[in-house]
């Protein structure tokens, strides 16, 4: 059975039409595909749906479930960015939508003493002042590593710790309130590091990371494995790492490989995930999202 659910048109930082992606699937044998869009955000951005944009998304990909009915299993879900002061609950997105499935995740850091002054931002009408938003952010992901170093020293003033722990605890907190179906790519921080400011077998980092690890068992979602770190060569390992697979594995959670796929081709880049499931055994792998 192959399947994926993390995926990225043209409607977001994605290159592609919907049915690009429907027909590539096939092609490949794909029993099932889930459309994940970055979800809208209130401030200029080059990678999420534009709000004006956030039903059409939904609709198409409805018409698409209806056309292809009885070829592929299509669903419709949304990668949703938790971020403290400025998009915190997923129950609008969800009801608006009619969501069938959610990823819940992290890429956009804002120091935890800076919080009010975004959410005051997201509560003015002008658009001039919510432009400022970004600026009060840390990226921690796209193609450059000087964007993650500039945060990193803008935002954390070059405390690495302090910039990690808010990105667990942002996690943990995005866990807690919403339950998404599937937490993405949970140790994504390390992507840009490259061992500079850290070691992944740290102690204070695996201590943050494995109370991730734990809130996920607790709160009943699926971890994903994520692999386009390996095909798009920004990182060496799977996110999270296999090391944390292995782990995981030790307290039977649930785990789904997505290969956040930018453009159709991307879909069955699973880069031996499934195969380095089968080798430790894994017990408990998730193929096909439950609904």
């Amino acid at each position: 059975m192959r399947t994926n659910y993390h995926t990225h048109s043209r409607y977001c930082d994605g290159k592609g039409e919907l049915r690009e992606y429907v027909d590539y699937a096939i092609a490949h044998g794909f029993s099932a595909l889930g459309f994940s869009g970055h979800a809208p955000v209130p401030f200029p951005n080059n990678f999420s749906i534009r709000q004006e944009h956030y039903l059409d998304y939904c609709n198409e990909v409805r018409a698409l479930k209806a056309e292809y009915a009885g070829r592929i299993d299509i669903r419709l879900g949304l990668e949703i960015d938790y971020i403290p002061g400025v998009l915190e609950d997923f129950t609008l997105l969800i009801e608006q939508g009619g969501l069938e499935y959610t990823i819940g995740s992290v890429h956009l850091i804002p120091n935890p003493d800076d919080v009010e002054t975004l959410r005051n931002l997201c509560a003015t009408v002008q658009g001039e002042e919510r432009q400022q938003i970004p600026y009060h952010i840390w990226f921690i992901d796209g193609p450059k590593q000087e964007t993650y170093d500039k945060g990193l020293h803008h935002i954390f003033h070059d405390d690495i710790r302090a910039g990690v722990k808010a990105f667990f605890h942002q996690q943990n907190a995005m866990i807690e309130r919403n339950r998404p179906t599937v937490v993405g790519h949970f140790d994504k921080i390390v992507m840009h590091n490259h061992n500079r400011f850290f070691q992944y077998d740290e102690k204070w980092f695996r201590d943050l990371l494995y109370e991730t690890v734990e809130l996920i068992r607790e709160s009943g979602c699926i971890a994903e494995i994520n692999t386009r770190g390996l095909y798009k060569g920004r990182h060496t390992d799977f996110y999270p790492a296999k090391e944390t697979i292995q782990y995981m594995n030790s307290l039977h959670i649930p785990v789904l490989v997505g290969t956040d796929a930018h453009e159709p081709s991307n879909l069955d880049q699973f880069e031996g995930a499934y195969e380095f499931l089968k080798e430790i055994g894994y017990r408990n792998v998730v193929q096909a999202l439950p609904f």
